[in-house]
């Protein structure tokens, strides 16, 4: 693509007023009035006709294979244009990107050069760059050449772990885990472990007078708290995760807390999988264990999509019971708004509380919340108080009747989840629930 610069577009108009006077002063030869832009027009045409062609352009980019949400990162161009000594280089970047919006202009030698490219991430996912736009000025600065040439680079947005590592480490050096770290071997499991004497504090249910008598000694039956269970994080992806809490969407706040929840199970030896869906399974990943599996995990949550779609819990859910076979702990990070929806949920829950430790995760509605809460200035500030009030009652009831169903749930503020979901977590499986 071949197209005039600003200097050939000044130029031109610079040699209007002359081109009338010269049509008004030699009405007969009105044809001496073209000569000036018909020069300008050749001098265009050599330039563009002079130098590298479009076609003779090459690019290649180069991107970090993983960044964090928030990070700045830079890519790498690296741009061949021959007898070409300054290129303009523009990337189709994506939404989950953001880029200097005049483009980075790059300085050539001998045609050949490069430079770093500095890029931000905006948001979670796998951010694709399908295309650049090259273009360098001709020798007499004339016109622009441009070339568009497709690439295939991507780089994988992946949730910000520094706080889960960060965060793991206060909750395991905070009386490790509430001593559940000294009961991982040996405490109030249901695993058996040893026979120990009996001593001073030790529950008298857990003596055995078998092998007492043998000794002449009390002792007793250790247990330790069953490994190896199977925790697996449903994730709703639909419509109303994509709605922002306090600057972030909903999913990007549950796909933080399930990575701290998930990496502390891995380190206590459980097994981790990772369910998403909106209308339809998305991802549904093996079991993984060990903390080594961290990384697989964390490539997973960066995959999954901000949807627009309604959630379909009685298919993603029926599919994710068919999957399973053993007694599992579901850890289910959902929202909704209407009842026809949540009775949906309702029902779906109803058949996995049957086989399986279900745990429903919500963010609370502060915005709702916060409406209730503002002293009503006109009648709409009461309407909408009134509104939010009743949305809160239904939203109540629901959690409700997951409860009675037998479901455990957990409604925490969006700072909050994260912690709320591990001592959650932990709870559970110090009672041998899982």
């Amino acid at each position: 693509m071949i197209y005039p610069t600003r200097t050939a577009i000044l130029c031109a108009a610079a040699g209007v007023p002359v081109t009338l006077l010269v049509a008004l002063m030699l009405p007969g030869r009105w044809y001496a009035a073209l000569a000036w832009p018909v020069a300008v027009l050749l001098a265009c045409l050599a330039d563009a006709l002079g130098g590298a062609r479009p076609g003779r352009a090459q690019l290649h980019l180069t991107l970090p294979k993983t960044a964090s949400v928030g990070a700045s990162v830079e890519g790498r161009a690296t741009v061949t244009i021959p007898g070409t000594a300054r290129a303009q280089l523009l990337l189709d970047i994506g939404p989950l990107l953001t880029q200097d919006e005049d483009g980075l202009w790059i300085d050539l030698t001998e045609g050949k050069g490069g430079a770093a490219i500095p890029l931000q991430t905006t948001r979670r996912g796998t951010a694709r760059v399908a295309r650049g736009w090259l273009r360098w000025k001709g020798s007499l600065g004339l016109v622009w050449k441009q070339r568009i040439l497709p690439l295939d680079a991507s780089m994988a947005i992946l949730p910000d772990i520094r706080p889960v590592h960060d965060r793991g480490a206060q909750i395991f050096q905070r009386h490790a885990l509430q001593g559940l770290m000294a009961q991982v071997d040996r405490g109030d499991g249901a695993d058996f472990d040893a026979l120990v004497e009996f001593r001073s504090g030790m529950d008298r249910r857990a003596i055995d007078w078998k092998q007492s008598a043998r000794h002449s000694k009390l002792h007793a039956k250790e247990f330790r708290s069953e490994r190896n269970n199977q925790i697996v994080f449903a994730i709703d992806a639909g419509r109303q995760m994509s709605e922002p809490v306090a600057g972030l969407p909903r999913l990007d706040r549950v796909v933080s807390a399930m990575l701290l929840t998930a990496w502390v199970a891995l380190k206590l030896g459980d097994r981790v999988a990772l369910h998403a869906f909106d209308s339809r399974p998305r991802i549904a990943s093996g079991l993984v264990s060990g903390a080594a599996a961290f990384g697989e995990l964390q490539r997973l949550a960066a995959q999954i999509d901000y949807g627009g779609d309604e959630s379909n819990y009685t298919h993603a859910l029926t599919t994710l019971a068919t999957r399973l076979t053993r007694r599992s702990m579901i850890v289910l990070f959902t929202e909704f708004t209407d009842l026809t929806s949540a009775e949906f949920l309702v029902r779906a829950a109803s058949r996995l509380v049957e086989t399986h430790l279900l745990l429903v995760v919500v963010l609370r509605d502060e915005e709702l919340e916060s409406i209730i809460d503002r002293r009503p200035a006109s009648a709409d500030d009461v309407t909408r108080a009134v509104t939010a009030a009743a949305l809160l009652r239904d939203r109540l009831t629901v959690l409700t009747r997951l409860r009675h169903l037998g479901a455990h749930v957990i409604e925490a503020e969006h700072d909050r989840v994260a912690d709320r979901l591990v001592q959650g977590y932990v709870d559970l499986k110090r009672r041998n629930l899982l």
